[in-house]
């Protein structure tokens, strides 16, 4: 209930401050009539005891609640539900704030039952984050610049059972795949230390940006007979260092790496934004992707990269993942428009990628621009595009396809992206997805000298519900299941259908599907 109520009201009210004076609770179909100033008194003193309060509406209310309902009630005015550097305020500077607060408009209503007004909304949200860090349920509820307020706790539990449906889904999937054979699967090899390689740095000049574009290239002394190189391209806030771990064990494997830098779509990209310097614009973004992907690719072959290799691998983490699929030549499955509208009806939060699916389509940034011949392969971590290429399709990759996820990501969850994707594209027989137990949407990102005080350590210390457990042993096995999946690419016939597999030093456990076994998942 505490994290409904703070994604709910993340996106709701923080207004010009102590405007409110009553709000309604419209609960059972009953409507509890509550003066604000009594209930922030309640909540905020030491011991919240209903006992201690004078007659009033709100005694008489909090008398009745059961103490788990109360304390449950409490927590939820309490909870911070936003702060300055939070994911939440990008959200609501982004693209995706107008589908969440139309569907918010359900669950809270102002005077004569009119919807809140979308502009007020964003705008005091603003005004309190410049006065205080973090703004909680209860600083909301104060600040809404209206007399009356009316809370629908009941459309609220509707939407609740509805994200109840979904998480349920997902640990049907878990359960399903742990039914799976199990092997034990010992993992070849230690990384080396970090400071053993270090990426040889390039710029390419780009006619659609006004600066050179970044490169790092990692070249092994010994690259594969197959002539086979990997364009790595980071997610939205990502850069190449947070991927230094993966390009290291490709080259030490032999396959040459290059790793794209992503300007405007980068880690100080998504930093400005957070300190409100800069906006984000999605489409605009995957536009220049594209187009970074194509310079590179060209200039690989005039040989101004010093890259070795005749064929490539295109990788990508998130959006770099969809940037590796559109450049792929896949085009988006028209009606895509119908599929927002059903998507967004209710709040997508347990497929927050479904938000930006949905505005890079409103901006026309789906329509990519192809290669001018296939890559060897596409590897995706932690990709999506569900709603572009719903898995009854039938529009096919003809190339292999890799496609990672996580069991912890509520971002790309695996059931309503991942495995659609390999369901809906993948014809060849050397597609995989692997989906990894404990592992969520970061937990593939790393900067150098991670882990060496701590495998808890992450980028944006977000904590173990967002990052997952054991990111270091998740990064093994990713790295693990790349290497095979590329060694694959030069061998005779495909390998196991259906694997359930255990990582020996962590008991970190991972499922390896083909393209049959996803589809039975899926028609489950």
């Amino acid at each position: 209930m505490g994290l409904m109520g703070s994604l709910l009201l993340s996106t709701c009210p923080s207004w010009p401050v102590g405007s409110t004076e009553r709000v309604e609770v419209q609960i059972d179909g009953v409507v509890l009539p509550v003066s604000v100033a009594e209930l922030g008194a309640f909540v905020r003193s030491p011991t919240a005891d209903p006992a201690q309060l004078s007659r009033s509406e709100l005694s008489t209310w909090m008398g009745l609640l059961a103490p788990d309902s109360r304390q449950g009630l409490i927590r939820l005015l309490k909870a911070p539900i936003l702060s300055r550097r939070s994911l939440g305020r990008q959200l609501l500077s982004s693209w995706g704030a107008g589908p969440l607060l139309d569907a918010l408009g359900e669950l809270i209503r102002v005077e004569d039952g009119k919807r809140i007004n979308r502009s007020l909304v964003l705008s005091t949200l603003e005004q309190l984050l410049e006065r205080q860090e973090t703004v909680s349920t209860l600083d909301v509820l104060e600040a809404l610049p209206t007399q009356q307020l009316r809370l629908d706790l009941d459309a609220l539990v509707a939407a609740a059972n509805r994200w109840r449906l979904e998480l349920e889904r997902h640990q049907t999937l878990m359960r399903t795949l742990a039914q799976k054979e199990v092997r034990l699967q010992l993992l070849k090899g230690a990384e080396r230390s970090v400071s053993a390689e270090a990426p040889r740095q390039s710029t390419l000049a780009v006619d659609h940006r006004s600066r050179p574009l970044q490169v790092e290239r990692w070249i092994p002394q010994s690259p594969r007979e197959d002539r086979t190189w990997v364009l790595m391209m980071p997610g939205l806030g990502g850069d190449p260092n947070h991927f230094h771990w993966l390009a290291r064990s490709l080259m030490q494997a032999g396959w040459p790496v290059a790793v794209l830098e992503h300007p405007g779509s980068d880690a100080a990209a998504v930093q400005a934004l957070l300190e409100g310097r800069q906006s984000f614009d999605g489409a605009a973004a995957l536009r220049d992707r594209l187009a970074d992907l194509a310079a590179v690719l060209d200039a690989q072959r005039r040989g101004d990269l010093n890259i070795p290799g005749t064929e490539v691998v295109l990788m990508g983490h998130s959006l770099g993942a969809l940037t590796a699929l559109l450049a792929s030549g896949l085009e988006q499955v028209p009606g895509m428009e119908q599929r927002c509208k059903g998507a967004l009806v209710g709040l997508p939060l347990t497929n927050l990628s479904e938000l930006l699916q949905c505005e890079l389509a409103a901006g026309r940034a789906l329509e990519g621009n192809a290669m001018a011949s296939l890559p060897r392969a596409v590897v995706g971590l932690n990709s999506f595009g569900g709603l572009i290429w719903p898995h009854r399709s039938r529009q096919a990759l003809p190339i292999p396809l890799l496609i990672v996820g996580g069991t912890l990501d509520l971002i790309t969850p695996p059931l309503d992206e991942q495995l659609p994707l390999l369901a809906g594209l993948a014809e060849h027989p050397y597609s995989r997805v692997v989906v990894v137990e404990g592992a969520s949407h970061f937990s593939p990102i790393r900067v150098d000298g991670q882990g060496k005080a701590s495998e808890g350590d992450d980028l944006f210390q977000l904590g173990e519900e967002l990052v997952g457990v054991n990111p270091l042993s998740v990064q093994r096995v990713i790295a693990h299941e790349v290497i095979r999946f590329l060694d694959t690419l030069s061998s005779e016939s495909p390998r196991n259908d259906a694997v359930h597999l255990i990582e020996a030093s962590s008991k970190t456990r991972w499922h390896r599907l083909g393209r049959r076994p996803a589809l039975q998942l899926l028609d489950q």
